[in-house]
């Protein structure tokens, strides 16, 4: 079994959190990491560190396919998929930090007093 840390363990950059939505779209569906590059627009340098980070952080379960590779004419591919048991808290935290990043509701401003030109209060000059 793997630990799974809490989203505080993990640092939730840009990068991460558009990651992890990309999972959320489709928790138990494993996806490779050319997928994920064409779906995020990021590159395999930028992919596989934040992949490996958030595999060892458990959020992520790796698996490798099982084939002969002789006979497919390709080496076995990795696939990653959300930890089930990670679903919610990434969740909770993506949604909060849509909240966070929210613009804020703008406050009707106070009526303000109209200001007096100088030489028309008071009548005559």
């Amino acid at each position: 079994l793997c630990k799974i840390l809490t989203m505080s363990d993990v640092r939730m950059t840009v990068a991460v959190a558009q990651l992890l939505r990309e999972f959320l779209a489709a928790p138990a569906e494993p996806r490779y990491g050319y997928e994920l590059m064409q779906l995020t627009g990021f590159p395999s340098g930028k992919l596989y560190p934040l992949l490996a980070r958030l595999h060892r952080a458990g959020l992520l379960v790796r698996e490798w396919e099982e084939l002969d590779a002789h006979q497919a004419g390709r080496p076995a591919r990795c696939t990653y998929r959300l930890n089930p048991d990670a679903a919610e808290s990434v969740h909770r935290e993506l949604a909060e930090l849509s909240d966070q990043l929210r613009p804020a509701t703008p406050q009707p401003s106070p009526p303000r007093a109209k200001a007096l030109r100088p030489g028309l209060a008071g009548g005559a000059a």
